[in-house]
């Protein structure tokens, strides 16, 4: 399985992006997609998890600012990041796996918070 990310850049404090995450290859047993993020410096975070059934979890840190979602039939996974603050900034890494996250990784993409 493969997972090339994008959609990530320079948003200014408050303002929106939106990453997406396209998985390639054997994605038959693909039931769980998300992102992880990890900062300069900082431990990796979960930020977002979304199943093939559209349940959805997501850390306290973004909760209620930001959306995951998932198109099954194109095998991609979304983040809709709203109102986003400079503690947004980091590398997000698209996931997918069968019962775990974690079992295939994408290259992540680049979101900088700053005005």
């Amino acid at each position: 399985v493969q997972l090339q990310a994008s959609g990530g850049g320079l948003v200014q404090p408050g303002g929106s992006l939106r990453l997406s995450c396209a998985a390639s290859g054997s994605t038959v047993n693909i039931n769980v997609m998300g992102w992880y993020r990890q900062a300069q410096g900082q431990q990796r975070e979960l930020v977002a998890v979304i199943t093939n059934s559209g349940n959805t979890k997501y850390s306290d840190s973004v909760q209620g600012r930001f959306t995951i979602s998932r198109d099954n039939a194109k095998n991609t996974v979304y983040l809709q990041m709203n109102s986003v603050k400079p503690e947004d900034t980091a590398v997000y890494i698209c996931c997918a796996g069968t019962d775990y996250i974690d079992d295939y990784w994408g290259q992540g993409t680049l979101v900088t918070v700053s005005s």
